[in-house]
């Protein structure tokens, strides 16, 4: 049985406005990734999944900070560590990132190999350079990248060619952990399936362990990632297996959010497509009952000032409802007809 490589266990952050005021974005969110295992995080826009991305490598600056929780890497606890220490020992060592806005990553006014000296010498200031430029030779061509890439500036590159060139940098030091924050968004077809199968080859050549993969995009999770988590309003409302997650999922959001978007996949392609109606609530004052209940169409009065925690119903499988399993599967049966 595999160990937790990222083990994460009630994690809460939270941003200050300029007023003072506190908005939770990830709330007591815990998260487990085993060696060698992916884990997908979907879900709406501003649920909190690249607010959660940065709070799992532990780099807190404001207006972002820690409130509590457990941040375990590898069996080292980096939970309230300074960000100076974290961003020298922990960041591209054991785990690393690749941005929402990867394309804009690159220093437009430096070549592809400076900005990776920079990388290497922030953590190893003595690496001599021509020793860098074997270990990006290399570490590009591994990943089907051409070694003149190294000596072009951003902006001789595609899109395309800028995400894979981020993606091989931020892995040159090969971490434990990948999180990638929407890898494949703003690109084209032909660039994501490359991305794509870049990210894969990662783990298939052993650079690095674990892949936590965020997209909004749930059924791209189904052909990259093992598990699957559901986030809405900062909390995770559903975990399970890719298949469990596209083909049976249980959360009354988790179904919504699948219906509403185009799913390639057997037996999903002919679904009628529907609309999630309503917004997500304010977090500054978010409500007291479940989240998602004034978008819920399952929703009782008890829904709206119940405490809603967890369910975990076995087999990594868990939702957040105060419906129970058999319930919420009869009233999706019985929708049907």
């Amino acid at each position: 049985m595999s160990k937790p490589i990222l083990e994460v266990n009630e994690l809460t952050t939270n941003y200050v406005t300029r007023f003072g005021d506190k908005i939770f974005a990830v709330d007591h969110v815990s998260v487990k990734v085993d060696d060698g295992k992916s884990v997908g995080i979907a879900g709406e826009s501003g649920c909190g999944k690249s607010t959660l991305a940065l709070s799992l490598m532990g780099y807190y600056f404001p207006p972002l900070y820690y409130a509590s929780g457990d941040i375990i890497i590898d069996g080292q606890n980096i939970s309230g560590m300074d960000p100076d220490v974290v961003r020298k020992t922990i960041l591209g060592n054991e785990i690393s990132y690749i941005p929402q806005a990867a394309m804009n990553a690159l220093n437009p006014t430096q070549k592809v190999i400076h900005f990776i000296e920079d990388v290497i010498q922030a953590h190893y200031p003595h690496t001599p350079k021509k020793e860098i430029y074997e270990l990006a030779r290399e570490r590009f061509e591994l990943l089907g990248l051409p070694a003149e890439v190294l000596q072009k500036y951003s902006v001789e590159l595609s899109g395309g060619m800028k995400q894979r060139t981020v993606i091989a940098t931020s892995v040159i030091l090969s971490p434990k952990v990948l999180i990638a924050d929407e890898p494949s968004s703003a690109l084209d077809v032909t660039s994501q399936k490359m991305v794509i199968k870049m990210i894969l080859d990662l783990m298939e050549k052993g650079i690095i362990k674990s892949l936590i993969f965020i997209t909004h995009e749930l059924p791209l999770l189904y052909n990259v990632t093992d598990d699957i988590m559901i986030m809405y309003a900062g909390q995770i409302v559903e975990r399970g297996s890719a298949d469990e997650m596209v083909f049976d999922p249980i959360h009354p959001y988790t179904k919504a959010l699948m219906g509403s978007i185009i799913v390639p996949e057997e037996g999903l392609r002919d679904v009628k497509l529907t609309a999630i109606p309503g917004t997500p609530p304010n977090l500054k004052n978010p409500p007291s009952g479940c989240r998602f209940a004034d978008r819920c169409k399952f929703v009782m009065p008890e829904c709206r000032v119940r405490s809603v925690e967890l369910r975990d119903i076995g087999g990594g499988r868990s939702y957040r409802c105060i419906i129970p399993e058999e319930d919420l599967r009869k009233a999706y049966k019985s929708e049907k007809r």
